[in-house]
């Protein structure tokens, strides 16, 4: 047996109330309120709130939350700046991940040292207003378009296909967007969150444990893959095509995006939430190819291998049906997790203990003279 587990698989580092992964089962709650009771009976806003503050608001306490969160939504000029000038064709996870360094710049309540919680959770509450902002204004200044001002009068959801736009968003585009951020919010102690606990651990500031988190999530064995799940559907052309396409990857042993996850063994819990509103997004906007080709494919891996779609498999349909640019699919994906990655820093902050794991040596066990130069 080793004596180690490498990446960390199966290791308890912390303790945490905030989300229960329970993978054999597939159920994940957040404090105790399951996944499926949240999205059919709160808005994403409140999901924030109980991520933050350990509990679910009360109408006066909801309202006051929101009223809080639109009045942090304006970003620095040197940041809005950054934006106009920053390369076109540049990957928008690094757009992002320099946007919220750049915040902490601007923000003097970031500081080091023995952590003001209470000052913590306004840079929360002010970093989960102005992530989406930074990403819609790239995306609309890449293409040399004007930024709208931020509005008050939307929700999270809402505001974010606002600012895209420049349009009023639908309520059917706000609620499918509103549920895509509610199911994405937290999850347990997945590589990025865990990379903004180890970063604030070290009692640095929350925004370097944000660009932590984000540099973390840019990468494709974490954040990105539902951006493969469009460009195999792509691929793939057409539903007709689904079948040959499916048995060359099983002949094959080809990597099928988005089938299986790391933590569950059945069938992913957020999975059926988007699978239901893509079904719905598609039949309203009268395109239906993407679900039914995404909807075959799970039928035969479920079928052939007893593998189920994860919560990515759906996501791309439902980003890709409302319009939103394939890149900006994982940086939708942190606007959602910035309410959790923020709530997992709280609360480390709250019972702090550096991070300090041992490495197992492999190197040379004897130890060697060092020869001149000229000899080597």
């Amino acid at each position: 047996m080793s004596d180690y587990a490498k990446g960390l698989e199966g290791v308890i580092a912390n303790e945490s109330a905030l989300s229960k992964v329970e993978g054999l089962d597939g159920r994940l709650s957040y404090l105790g309120y399951s996944i499926d009771e949240l999205v059919a009976n709160c808005s994403f806003e409140e999901v924030t709130y109980l991520l933050h503050f350990g509990k679910l608001p009360n109408a006066s306490e909801l309202e006051g939350f929101e009223t809080a969160l639109r009045g942090n939504r304006e970003i620095p000029q040197g940041v809005i700046d950054f934006l106009k000038s920053a390369p076109k064709d540049a990957n928008p996870m690094d757009i992002l991940r320099t946007g919220v360094s750049m915040l902490g710049l601007y923000d003097k309540r970031a500081k080091i040292g023995e952590p003001d919680q209470d000052a913590n959770r306004e840079i929360a509450l002010s970093l989960c207003a102005q992530t989406p902002v930074i990403v819609a204004y790239y995306h609309r200044a890449r293409q040399g378009l004007d930024l709208p001002a931020v509005r008050d009068d939307l929700s999270e959801a809402g505001h974010f296909l606002y600012l895209m736009t420049g349009e009023e968003p639908s309520a059917a585009a706000t609620k499918t967007l509103d549920v895509a951020y509610t199911i994405h919010a937290d999850h347990g102690m997945n590589a990025s969150t865990f990379s903004s606990r180890v970063t604030i651990a070290t009692l640095s500031d929350i925004y370097s444990a944000m660009t932590s988190a984000v540099g973390t999530l840019k990468g494709p064995l974490h954040g990105g893959a539902n951006e493969g799940v469009i460009k195999m559907l792509q691929e793939i052309g057409s539903l007709d095509k689904v079948d040959a396409f499916v048995e060359d990857c099983l002949v094959n042993k080809k990597k099928i995006m988005g089938i299986g996850h790391r933590v569950y063994k059945v069938l992913d819990p957020r999975a059926p939430h988007l699978q239901k509103m893509a079904i719905k997004l598609t039949e309203e906007l009268g395109e239906t190819k993407w679900i039914d080709m995404s909807e075959r494919i799970a039928t035969i891996m479920r079928e052939r291998k007893g593998l189920n779609a994860n919560v990515d498999f759906y996501s791309a349909t439902v980003y890709y049906s409302l319009d939103i640019p394939t890149d900006l699919f994982t940086p939708i994906f942190a606007i959602a997790r910035m309410a959790g990655w923020t709530a997992q820093v709280l609360e480390q902050l709250e019972d702090n203990r550096l991070y300090r794991p041992l490495t197992k040596y492999v190197g040379p066990t004897e130890l060697s003279k060092v020869a001149p130069i000229a000899e080597r």
